[in-house]
């Protein structure tokens, strides 16, 4: 029989339907009569008739006509609130934000990645927030859980004192607990570090921190029952994500507020998200999907929230966008020195030789492979051939060396948080081939934390000079262009406030660049009396990354605003395709317009790696053609 789960005011009611020819309005008649059936003063309702209320689906807060028919606009297990006129809204329900929900459409996907703790990249991580995989254990995954929890179980049964197993936690761990109070010690423990605040991760950034968390308890050192384990994988592969406020972590003894607002909506507890229902009570979108609430043993609170996963989820992000805008700005920084007519001596594979920084010489060959060549001629190259320009400014000039070192940055970063994502970060852990559990500090987020910190910093260098060429680009005295790009000056302003936009966000970076982890507060009664601080580096590096792409998103429009200006001349081939990209999404400004979606779309193009795919292949022909003096990163 279908049911729905119906939320009215504070309460969360399951409601069968034998008959879904019935109307909306039926549904919601019979959920406030259920509503008011539980109340001693029928909820303040004197008759359910007389109420005047509205339908709307809790996941988008689409509208739902009074007089459709259930089976025409609902499916089996669909969320749904009645609103009754007069109330204000319940704070049950969590309105939308723009960025938040990225599954509108989402399917359950068929593919499956497979788990072990050991092989997991920030690639893989990217792609499980965004719905591509389902999870499983590899057989040796699962073999190592059942020998860890062997030996808690053995500890538990042999009532041997243990730090996280039978003792209270941080400065009250000589507490010895007692046997009967084990699974309430471990509940309380999640409620007690459930105090985040701020919005809440997007289910996007949810998944993969599950999914983080799920790759860490899999290496078999936590202590974690198969059983509990195969509970969140459950929950990941029905996305029933959990209510994890964004702020509240100091980054040691890992991120507990975060990863113990997983672990509540995984008890049935707090809030939950899911594709069908949006935010809803957790226990509710757990049984409308099938699901049971896990029950905590003996360690699993403890092996639930140590550990750096908030830190790491948000790390891997940052830097896989970082990677692919940082390749991005080597070929529009290309375009803007084709428009401004630029030498490409600069680039000479000599001059890199000389010093040999792998993103450097990279960066420099990248120029080499998209300009004016034997390989691609360039007819706007070739208009300015023979004129008496001997060195451009530094922000054309210099682009291997400032490129090139952010590349090199990322590089060192992504090698840690591809280790952090593969480590153990519990504490204490549970080495069952030795037969013994060890104290440790693991949990401490200062490795992530500093290695994010320095993405921010290297990273922003894209956009600070990106925005000096915008300038380049928009000041006829240094473009021998028309004044911000546009015709008719004056009665157009053109890129003029673009370019504003641009120096805004690159300021804004310049504040979020000062490192979180050089900061401490000791917490815990002095216990935790160093911490890393690395929610707060995650967080700000993944904003300066997102300001990277748009301050290279107001680039590339106005650089290709700037090829209008040379026509008929035609660049080379791999630029003429980027060109192509954009226009493809956004038209030349011939008058002022609403420039916002167009710098959206850009940006859009960007985050989907659209510039790289276009012009790499032409770049890999290039490097064929050298070969084999130039090796590919």
């Amino acid at each position: 029989m279908p049911r729905f789960t119906v939320h009215v005011r504070d309460e969360w009611l399951t409601v069968p339907c034998k008959d879904v020819s019935n109307t909306v309005q039926w549904l919601g008649v019979e959920a406030l009569r259920r509503y008011t059936k539980n109340k001693p003063d029928n909820g303040g309702i004197s008759s359910v008739k007389d109420v005047r209320f509205y339908v709307r689906r809790c996941q988008g807060h689409g509208l739902l006509d009074a007089d459709d028919v259930i089976e025409d606009v609902l499916e089996d297990n669909d969320f749904v609130e009645i609103v009754i006129e007069g109330d204000v809204m319940s704070t049950d329900s969590i309105p939308s934000h723009p960025g938040a929900f990225p599954f509108p459409t989402y399917q359950k996907p068929h593919e499956f990645i497979h788990l072990d703790g050991n092989s997991l990249t920030t690639s893989d991580l990217v792609k499980l927030g965004k719905g591509i995989y389902q999870i499983k254990l590899t057989p040796e995954a699962e073999h190592k859980v059942r020998q860890s929890r062997q030996l808690v179980e053995k500890v538990v049964d042999e009532n041997k004192v243990v730090y996280g197993i039978n003792t209270g936690f941080g400065k009250v761990a000589r507490t010895l607990i007692p046997k009967s109070k084990l699974k309430e010690l471990q509940e309380n423990l999640i409620r007690a570090d459930s105090t985040g605040v701020g919005m809440p991760l997007s289910p996007e950034h949810s998944r993969m921190l599950l999914a983080l968390r799920i790759n860490v308890l899999a290496k078999g050192y936590s202590g974690i029952s198969l059983e509990t384990l195969q509970h969140m994988i459950a929950a990941f592969n029905s996305s029933c994500l959990s209510y994890v406020p964004e702020k509240g972590t100091v980054g040691a003894s890992g991120d507990l507020a975060p990863l113990a607002h997983l672990a509540l909506g995984l008890m049935g507890e707090g809030k939950m998200w899911s594709p069908k229902s949006g935010w809803a009570d957790a226990k509710s979108v757990l049984k409308a999907h099938g699901l049971s609430p896990i029950s905590l043993k003996p360690k699993e609170g403890l092996a639930l929230i140590n550990g750096t996963q908030m830190i790491t989820s948000l790390g891997a992000e940052a830097v896989e966008r970082a990677q692919a805008i940082a390749r991005q700005a080597d070929i529009i920084a290309a375009l803007t020195l084709e428009v401004l007519k630029g030498t490409t001596r600069a680039f000479d594979s000599g001059i890199h030789e000389l010093r040999p920084h792998s993103g450097q010489k990279e960066v420099a060959f990248r120029f080499r492979s998209l300009l004016d060549s034997g390989h691609h001629p360039s007819e706007i190259a070739e208009s300015h051939r023979f004129c008496d320009q001997v060195q451009d400014a530094y922000t054309l000039r210099c682009c291997p060396q400032v490129h090139g070192v952010v590349n090199d940055t990322i590089a060192f970063v992504k090698n840690i948080i591809n280790t952090e994502i593969n480590s153990v970060t519990d504490n204490p852990m549970v080495f069952a081939e030795r037969g013994e559990t060890i104290s440790g500090g693991n949990f401490h987020g200062e490795y992530p934390a500093k290695a994010l910190d320095y993405l921010a910093i290297g990273v922003h260098e894209l956009a600070s000079i990106s925005e000096r060429r915008i300038e380049r680009l928009c000041n006829p005295s240094l473009s021998e262009l028309p004044a911000f790009l546009v015709s008719e000056g004056g009665l157009n302003s053109g890129f003029m406030i673009a370019h504003c936009t641009a120096a805004a966000l690159v300021s804004e970076n310049k504040v979020l660049c000062h490192p979180s982890s050089v900061d401490s507060l000791s917490t815990c009664a002095a216990t935790e009396d160093h911490v890393s601080m690395g929610g707060w580096a995650a967080r700000k590096a993944l904003r300066v990354v997102e300001h990277v792409e748009q301050v290279l998103s107001i680039e590339l429009l106005a650089a290709c605003q700037g090829i209008e200006f040379l026509r008929p001349l035609r660049t080379t081939t791999p630029l003429e395709k980027v060109y192509d990209l954009v226009r493809a999404s956004v038209k030349p400004l011939d008058k002022d317009r609403v420039m916002t979606p167009d710098i959206e779309a850009v940006h859009k193009l960007l985050l989907q790696e659209k510039v790289w795919e276009v012009a790499s292949p032409y770049m890999e022909e290039y490097r064929k053609s050298q070969a084999p003096h130039v090796p590919a990163l």
